[in-house]
This record gives C-alpha cells, structure tokens and sequence, in this order.
C-alpha cells in the first residue's frame, strides 16, 4: 500500500494535534435564530428568483426543473420546512411535483439515480398527504430495477444519494426488504466493483468520484484525488439512509461503519478556515473556499452528534467553524451564495471558485446549505 503525505499514521498524529489545540480555539455554536435568519435569506433569493418551480432551467441547454440539482434543493427544503413549518414553503415543494406531475426526468423507465432524485422529495410530500400520485412514478421505476438484475447503476458516487433515501423510503413504507437488498446490491458493486476494485479506499476512508479517478491517476501533489463534494454526497447518503432505515433493517450496520469510517477521515482534512478543500488530499490543486462539499460534511457530522454516534467535544468545533465560515464569508447580502463549486466531477470543474462567482445552477448549493443549517439548528 502507498505511503502519501495523507496516510494513515499522519492523518491520526494531525488529527491528535488538531483536537488537543481545539479548546483555545473553539468558537460559538450561533443561536438557532441566526441559524434560521441564513437559511431563510438564502432561501428567499432563490425562490424569488424562481417563482415558478416548474419553469425550466438554462444553461448551455435547456433542461427540466425535476433534474437532480433541483432535486437536492428540494431535500434542503423540506429540512428547512421541517425545522420552520411555513406553508409557503410546503406550497412550493408541492407546486414542482405538480408542474411536473410527480413523474420523472425520463419516465419510470429510466434508471438513472440524477433523475430518481426528485423522488426523495414526493416521497416526503406523499407522507404529510398521502395522494397517490405523489409517489406513483417514483415507486413504479424503483419497483423496475428491483425487479431486473442490474446492479452496475451507480458508476458514480453521487448517484448514492440522489437514489438510495429513495430505496430506504419505500422499504419503510411497504415494510419490504426487497428495496433494501436491491439497494445493498447496487451500492456494494459501486463499493467493491466499478473501477476494478471499487470505489472505495479503506485506506484513507475515502470514495474515487468514479473509474477515471481510481490509480494509476494522481493529483498535481501526488496523492489519490478524493473529490470533496463526491465524498459529502455519500456523507449524505449514509446519513439519509440511517435516518430512515429501521435498526433492524438488513445491512444497516455496514451504513454505519461506513459513515464511521468517513467521519474518522475527513477531520485532519479541514482547513484553517473552516471549508475543506476541493481536492481533499491536494489542498494545492484549487486550493480557495468551497461551500457545497464543506456543507455537506457539516451535515454529516452535525447529524451523527445529534443521534450520539459522534463527541459532539471532538466534532462540535468542527462544524461550528465550518458553519461560521459559510454562514459569513458565502451568504451575500441578497442571499446568493458565493464560494460554490459548479457541476462537474472533479476539483478542475467549475472553477474558479471565488466572492464575484455564482455555479451554473444555483440550487443543489442552496440544498447542501440547508441541509446543513437544519440539522445545525437541533445541535445542542
């Protein structure tokens, strides 16, 4: 096995040294109403410039507004409405199922995890108003790849989120562990299978974003390059999941040992700053601010101290400094947020990454953040 400036012995004496300086440079866990005043700002940015949910995005090309991006700003909003139960908030989610009539990017033929990802949100929908056609569609095109023999879906590691809280919802809510061993399948040969030998490094506790990435490929440094929005994606994944899943649901305990494991890798990463790098093992290749994989890991790690699997003494100054980081320097005076990476795989797309720039979407940021704020908000 390799020996890079981030192995295994390094990342634990830096961890050691990080966590006994942390007492004298602890900050404050803001109160939850400056919490909520940032999400709410940025929020309304966003649905003021949207108000139309169903109004199709533009960029280089047009595309439809249930596409993943827009798939994870709606996760951040029902966090946001679960935190502050506004009816505006509820009345906008439901006007975006009902513009696109609960369906899918492409049909419930279509077995792409970026396109199942609006289903997270009919899904939450159908659960305060059980309509049928809220979740239809959704549970239609899961039921397909349950019933194939496909397990080579996620090439990737974002598709872990955007599809697999879907999986857990339905095995929830038909009390059928079918979803839950069609969703094991596909994520283990994503985990031990793409690329050769899976996505996942034991080593470093970390995810290659997909085959290109795997060695022989290196960062400008060096080191294995481990994308940091990639990485909060699964974060997010495991933390989704086990949110939903039953104790005794099958395969539960490998979900949290991975979220373990990631949590043990990603605190020696974080910056003096507060935001992890784009590259999480090259803090040289586009080494400035970056919201959405830092909002994502706050998420991850505010959620494990709120359920008691993680020292809120080691991982609360984390968070806070990562929160506080965004929370001032990324949300602007008219709420859009500064500092987020575009759409792309790896630390190169999107950039550069600065004050004065804005992603080629603007949501799936705004998700991320709120994820992050919403479980910040219930932190004791």
């Amino acid at each position: 096995m390799r020996k890079g400036a981030f192995g295994s012995a390094m990342r634990w004496m830096s961890l050691f040294f990080a966590l006994a300086a942390l007492p004298l440079q602890a900050q404050k866990l803001p109160k939850q109403k400056d919490i909520l005043k940032k999400m709410t700002l940025a929020n309304a940015y966003f649905m003021k410039k949207w108000p139309d949910p169903g109004k199709e995005i533009v960029t280089n090309i047009a595309r439809p507004s249930n596409i993943w991006t827009r798939g994870v700003y709606y996760e951040g909003l029902m966090a946001l409405y679960n935190t502050d139960k506004q009816q505006r908030y509820y009345d906008y989610a439901v006007d975006w199922g009902q513009k696109h009539n609960w369906g899918l990017r492409k049909g419930i033929t279509d077995r792409n995890a970026d396109d199942q990802c609006a289903g997270q949100t009919y899904i939450d929908l159908y659960l305060i108003d059980p309509k049928p056609e809220r979740i239809h569609d959704i549970k239609a095109s899961i039921d397909l790849m349950v019933q194939s023999d496909k397990i080579d879906d996620w090439n990737w590691i974002d598709a872990l989120q955007m599809a697999m809280p879907v999986y857990a919802r339905l095995g929830v809510l038909y009390k059928d562990n079918a979803y839950f061993e069609k969703m094991y399948q596909i994520y283990n040969y994503s985990k031990t299978q793409h690329g050769t030998n899976g996505l996942y490094n034991p080593q470093d506790q970390l995810w290659w974003r997909d085959k290109d990435f795997v060695p022989p490929y290196k960062e400008p440094n060096g080191e294995d390059c481990y994308w940091s929005r990639g990485n909060g994606w699964v974060v997010a994944a495991m933390v989704r999941v086990l949110d939903i899943m039953p104790k005794d649901a099958p395969h539960r305990e490998e979900y949290e040992q991975m979220y373990m494991s990631m949590m043990k890798a990603l605190p020696p990463l974080q910056r003096a700053d507060g935001y992890w790098n784009v590259s999480l093992h090259d803090p040289t290749h586009f080494g400035g601010k970056e919201l959405s994989g830092t909002a994502l890991f706050v998420y991850g790690m505010t959620w494990g101290m709120n359920k008691g699997l993680l020292d809120s003494k080691v991982y609360k100054p984390i968070v806070i400094k990562a929160w506080n980081a965004m929370a001032k320097e990324c949300v602007q005076r008219d709420g859009s947020l500064a500092y987020v990476q575009g759409t792309g795989k790896e630390p190169k797309d999107g950039q550069p990454v600065s004050l004065t720039s804005r992603p080629d979407f603007e949501d799936y940021g705004l998700g991320c953040f709120l994820l992050a704020g919403s479980e910040l908000y219930k932190l004791k």
